[in-house]
């Protein structure tokens, strides 16, 4: 029944949001293997559904960062700048050139799993300080936003998944880490439904959004997300860093069995 896929939508999005949004996860990146084999959303509309997550869940958390003051400093406009452009070409590669999940799945795993497991190798390895790497400048920053943009244009993820555990992997506290990236995963998932939207239009097959589970798991993600957020000042950021390593290489491993069955 309707009612019962909305109310399980809801409760996915909030348990997913509310472990992620700590860390800077919009949690749009564990929601997609729950889409395509516990609700059967169709490729490619799986991707815009998870946009549609974002835009609705991502308020929820950044509303309550901005109230701490944490929606500050350069980091959230780097991000931003190297997204947005990404987004729209990644929604373009994806309905015209690279229809399934599959070589994503493979990716996905080859990319978290060992950046995981590096990052929590790391943080319980803490380097002395004189040997600490620098932090990443503007450019380089700005150039992997724009490389995880087109990614999350292409399968429907905000890109705090994979900017995230690099970013504090090179030094940069979650505290500052965490509402950038969910405030860059907002505005490029606004930009990437919005072109979806514009691209089903002229195009045969299921590219729209399923805008019942989205706004229904979207929903639950804002509840969660909020949570997430007012938890994450009393949380150590060793804690963060390790949270946010383990879900990195839980969801590698995820994708990896996935991908080989």
């Amino acid at each position: 029944m309707e009612w019962e896929l909305g109310a399980a939508g809801l409760a996915v999005g909030m348990l997913i949001a509310v472990v992620t949004a700590p860390v800077g996860v919009s949690g749009a990146v564990f929601l997609l293997p729950v889409q395509l084999s516990l609700f059967a959303v169709p490729n490619p509309s799986v991707t815009p559904t998870n946009l549609l997550y974002n835009v609705v869940a991502g308020p929820g958390a950044l509303l309550r960062y901005r109230r701490d003051g944490a929606l500050r400093g350069p980091l959230m406009r780097q991000l931003v700048l190297g997204t947005l452009p990404g987004v729209v070409l990644g929604a373009v590669i994806r309905v015209f050139a690279l229809p399934g999940p599959n070589v994503f799945r493979l990716l996905v795993a080859a990319l978290m799993l060992p950046l995981g497991t590096w990052l929590i190798i790391r943080t319980l390895r803490t380097a002395p300080p004189e040997v600490q790497r620098p932090a990443p400048s503007s450019r380089t920053v700005t150039s992997l936003a724009l490389a995880v943009g087109i990614v999350g244009g292409i399968y429907g993820i905000g890109g705090g998944s994979i900017l995230g555990p690099i970013l504090v992997g090179r030094g940069l506290p979650v505290s500052q880490v965490a509402p950038a990236a969910l405030a860059s995963t907002f505005a490029t998932s606004l930009l990437g439904a919005s072109t979806y939207a514009l691209l089903s239009l002229g195009h045969s097959g299921s590219i729209a959004p399923d805008w019942f589970l989205g706004l229904a798991c979207g929903l639950g993600g804002l509840i969660g997300g909020y949570l997430g957020a007012r938890l994450q000042p009393r949380m150590p950021e060793t804690f963060l860093r390790l949270l946010l390593g383990t879900l990195a290489a839980g969801l590698g491993a995820l994708y990896a069995i996935n991908a080989l069955r």
